[in-house]
């Protein structure tokens, strides 16, 4: 009676709180991906000012996503080890601090450098973020919270534009990266005003009692890394998780850090215009989101995800070779609205996918080794575009989605585990 009656009393709690964590870990994506778009849009003038080549520039998206790999699977554990809100708290002023620094670099170095340090925290913060919401949410509703929680990230990159429309062409690159200091100020916020998930704490109740008690270390109390690859079941889906993620990351990074550069550059835009468009893309991209969770709900996650990835897959090829100045536009917000859809349901997908003793290890490592592989597409097409153009390298990018879309359709089932047990 005793433990069914805190189990009411936890749960009536976590139906209050979970709107706050809501609010905190939305904002925590949003500054997220308006930090990961701010190098897109500057990426013209920097390279300019440094004298950068192609490759250069391509690299520069290559080490950021080298950053967030590394990010993602050192903030999986430390979730995992010190709790999901704590570890969130500390990223945010680690990209948000790193990020500011990047507006004094004077070379390309110094700015590769300082990319890869705001690149760690804002990996973790991505997955630790996710992690944490689906801690509080009931399944029920999940994919739709997390979908819209997922909005997030393109909010910032609407922000990211707007941003850079403004402050790019009156104050030049520099100020863009200095305002990103800003986002302490939420960490702080957020420190105070977030519990930790009920089954976090539980779970860390335990390993700590069982030490209290003299109980001998198992592997999962001392890696959980150990525990997922001594277990076939889980072996087998970190490794899944991995190549999907993998393919996904190769072409939403891909496109995402090209495309401004595409549409200015190949055709033609000016700035103004060419913000402008993108503006409605990721308008298309926070609708995609939304409506992925909802239908995933409804319809499953797996087919959901395979949809917006074999779409997306589909419909790289269709801007590239049938785009118009009277088109593009609509082109665009339908690519806005498919490229989306992965992502409204790749969270909520991953995080059942697993444990909670092993969620922030399993899903923070799989996501993150898959963004290994990503890390090489911008400097992929980078180097497409020396000798072809960054059109060829889109195609590219398409074929990973597909493969993307095939991995989960055919290997991954859902629903594995509840994240609040």
């Amino acid at each position: 009676m005793e433990v069914a009656a805190r189990r009411a009393v936890t749960a009536a709690q976590d139906k209050q709180t979970w709107k706050v964590v809501f609010l905190f870990a939305f904002l925590a994506l949003m500054i997220d991906g308006a930090d990961l778009m701010f190098l897109s849009y500057s990426l013209g003038s920097l390279s300019a000012d440094f004298g950068l080549t192609k490759v250069q520039a391509g690299a520069l998206g290559t080490v950021t996503l080298a950053g967030m790999a590394f990010g993602g699977i050192f903030g999986g554990w430390a979730a995992d080890r010190f709790g999901r809100v704590r570890t969130v708290v500390w990223t945010i002023a680690l990209f948000s601090v790193g990020t500011a620094v990047l507006g004094s670099t004077q070379n390309f170095e110094q700015f590769a450098l300082f990319r890869l340090i705001a690149s760690i925290g804002l990996g973790a913060v991505y997955v630790v973020a996710n992690t944490l919401m689906a801690e509080y949410v009931p399944t029920e509703r999940r994919t739709t919270i997390l979908g819209s929680l997922q909005a997030g990230w393109s909010v910032g990159y609407v922000v990211a534009t707007l941003l850079a429309g403004w402050i790019l062409p009156a104050y030049g690159w520099r100020w863009l990266f200095y305002i990103a200091i800003i986002p302490v100020v939420l960490a702080v916020l957020m420190q105070r005003l977030v519990p930790e998930p009920q089954a976090w704490i539980a779970s860390r109740q335990k390993l700590l009692a069982d030490r209290a008690a003299g109980v001998r270390r198992s592997e999962k109390q001392v890696s959980a890394m150990k525990l997922i690859f001594a277990n076939p079941v889980h072996r087998r889906m970190f490794i899944l998780w991995s190549l999907a993620a993998g393919f996904l990351q190769f072409g939403y990074y891909g496109v995402n850090n090209w495309m401004p550069t595409y549409l200015e550059k190949e055709l033609h835009m000016n700035f103004k215009a060419m913000t402008g468009y993108m503006v409605g893309t990721y308008v298309a991209m926070i609708l995609g989101k939304v409506a992925a969770g909802w239908l995933a709900d409804r319809f499953g996650r797996r087919a959901i995800f395979a949809l917006g990835a074999l779409g997306t897959a589909v419909f790289l090829p269709v801007i590239v070779m049938f785009n118009s100045p009277d088109n593009i536009v609509y082109l665009l917000i339908v690519f806005g609205f498919l490229y989306g859809i992965p992502y409204g349901v790749n969270a909520t997908y991953m995080t059942e996918s697993f444990e909670t003793t092993i969620r922030g290890s399993a899903v923070g490592g799989a996501y993150n080794v898959g963004r290994v592989g990503a890390a090489i597409a911008p400097a992929c097409i980078g180097y497409l575009a020396t000798s072809g153009s960054i059109g060829l390298g889109f195609l590219v990018m398409g074929a990973a989605y597909f493969l993307s879309g095939i991995v989960p359709a055919l290997f991954i089932k859902e629903k594995l585990y509840d994240p609040q047990h």
